[in-house]
């Protein structure tokens, strides 16, 4: 998890954002995350930046991963204040941010002090400083799930006009993150299949096996091993290496 250092902004003096600036800063934002599409961290990191940045009366951001369906961890923070919001969602299991994950839904709160829902949770937020928030659905990965976290000190901080333009930013989010993940896979991929084939290799030179019969090999040792075929082939690779040093 990256954290961006506690910010002071004074969200009320923030001009409307016309359509063409809008347009504008999220072409720029566009931008940043296709020159960081080959990592994920750093897109999310980019992310939560330009949410503060560009959505109205945003002060702190997080973005929630919900793992397996419970287990929560900021993959990316502005402000320490978002961060602690999504710990005390940890310690409760409920809260605006897994609701908004796992049920794939826009959520806000106008108001801390008055909101019915999650209790708990509210009480402990509002002793934060945080009146306001909203959450918005990112990403979904089998029982993986992610939200973009907004949050304000001030109550009935996001209007529509703010919920519109981070469900624009939750979008480009959703994709960006999406195709980072993605490429990362098929780099890993690609490692895997190099290894593999080396190890294959050197068990083809050791034993006078043909390729199949060294696969055949390498997959029984995997299996007895209970270890990866890609980790064992990069432990024979890696042990090789040591032997000739």
């Amino acid at each position: 998890m990256t954290a961006i250092s506690e910010q002071t902004l004074d969200s009320t003096t923030r001009p409307r954002v016309t359509d063409f600036e809008l347009s504008r800063r999220l072409a720029e934002v566009a931008e940043k995350l296709r020159r960081q599409h080959s990592d994920p961290d750093r897109v999310l990191i980019t992310i939560t930046e330009a949410a503060v940045a560009n959505i109205p009366s945003a002060e702190f951001a997080s973005i929630t991963t919900v793992l397996q369906g419970k287990f929560v961890h900021s993959a990316a923070l502005v402000g320490e204040t978002a961060g602690h919001c999504d710990k005390i969602q940890e310690q409760l299991g409920e809260g605006p941010c897994l609701e908004s994950a796992i049920e794939q839904t826009t959520i806000r709160i106008d108001d801390m002090d008055s909101d019915p829902r999650w209790p708990l949770f509210t009480d402990a937020a509002s002793a934060l400083g945080v009146k306001s928030m909203i959450c918005f659905q990112l990403y979904v990965e089998g029982f993986n799930f992610g939200a973009l976290n907004l949050h304000s000190t001030r109550t009935n901080a996001f209007s529509a006009e703010a919920e519109s333009i981070g469900s624009l930013f939750a979008a480009h989010a959703a994709i960006a993150f999406s195709t980072a993940r993605e490429e990362q896979q098929i780099r890993a991929a690609l490692t895997s299949r190099d290894l593999i084939g080396q190890a294959k290799g050197m068990l083809m030179e050791r034993y006078n096996l043909n390729s199949q019969a060294a696969f055949a090999l390498l997959a029984k040792l995997s299996q007895d091993t209970n270890v990866k075929l890609a980790d064992l082939a990069a432990q024979l690779v890696a042990d090789a290496a040591k032997s000739t040093d």
